[in-house]
C-alpha cells in the first residue's frame, strides 16, 4: 500500500501543476469583429441600397443587469437610459478609440457594419465583454446636402431603446423586442445642411442585442443621398 501512495505522489504532483497552469492561462483570443463588422474606413460612406446606416461609433457595454426584458416599461427605459454613466455623455462626437471615464473605463470603437442590422451582441462578444445585462452606446453623424424637412428615423432594436437626432429626442421602443425593420418611426423631424448628429442607446436583459435605422422621406422612402462619417 506504502508502494502504491508513493507510486501515485508524482501523478498527483504533476495533475495538481496542469492544473495550476491552466487557471493561470489567459483566456482564448476572441474570434475578431469580422465577418459582422469593419472598422471605419476614412472617406464617407453611403447608406446601403435601402437606406439602412452602417457606420457607427460602437461604445463597449455598460453592465446594467436585468434578469428579464418584461420590465422596459417606458418610464424604466428613459430612467436607465438617461442616466449619467460617464462624463460628455450627450457632448461632443466621440473619436475612434477615446476612453469614456465610466466605471470601468470603456472604449469607443468607429466601426462598419457587414449588414444592414449593427449586431450588437456579436461586437460585445468578439471583444470578450459581457453580451446580455447591458446598455450599448451608439453614435454615428449624418452629412446632408440640403436641408431635408419631413424626415422620419424609422429604427428597430432588440430590446428597447431610445434615439436622439441633433440633441432632441426622436424615438423610443420600449418592452420586450425583438428587431424588426422599421418597427417605429418618429415623428416628422428637419435634417439641417450638412452635420447631423443620430445617438441612441440599446438596453438588454438576457438574450440578443441589435438594431437598425434608415431615414424615410415624406413619401416614405429611404434617403439615399446622404453620407455617413464618425467625426
Amino acid at each position: 500500500m506504502l508502494r502504491l501512495r508513493l507510486t501515485l505522489l508524482p501523478v498527483l504532483a504533476a495533475c495538481m501543476a496542469a492544473r495550476s497552469v491552466a487557471a493561470d492561462a489567459p483566456p482564448p483570443a476572441t474570434t475578431g469583429l469580422s465577418p459582422f463588422f469593419a472598422p471605419a474606413a476614412a472617406a464617407p460612406r453611403a447608406p446601403d441600397e435601402d437606406g439602412f446606416l452602417q457606420r457607427w461609433l460602437l461604445l463597449e457595454p455598460i453592465v446594467k443587469p436585468n434578469r428579464t426584458n418584461a420590465g422596459f416599461t417606458p418610464s424604466y427605459v428613459r430612467q436607465a437610459l438617461s442616466a449619467v454613466y460617464f462624463p460628455g455623455q450627450f457632448g461632443p462626437v466621440p473619436r475612434d478609440g477615446q476612453i469614456a471615464q465610466a466605471t470601468p473605463p470603456l472604449r469607443w470603437h468607429a466601426l462598419d457594419s457587414a449588414l444592414f442590422d449593427v449586431k450588437l451582441f456579436n461586437f460585445a462578444q468578439a471583444l470578450g465583454k459581457p453580451t446580455y445585462g447591458v446598455i450599448f452606446w451608439a453614435v454615428t453623424v449624418v452629412n446632408s446636402p440640403r436641408e431635408m424637412d419631413n424626415v422620419r428615423l424609422a429604427v428597430g432594436s432588440n430590446s428597447a431603446s431610445m434615439w436622439w437626432v441633433n440633441g432632441k429626442e426622436a424615438a423610443g421602443l420600449f418592452g420586450d423586442r425583438r428587431m424588426v425593420m422599421d418597427d417605429v418611426v418618429s415623428q416628422p423631424l428637419t435634417l439641417k445642411k450638412g452635420r447631423n448628429v443620430i445617438r441612441g442607446a440599446v438596453i438588454n436583459g438576457p438574450g440578443l442585442s441589435d438594431f437598425c435605422i434608415r431615414i424615410l422621406d415624406a413619401k416614405g422612402q429611404p434617403v439615399r443621398d446622404i453620407t455617413l462619417t464618425t467625426r
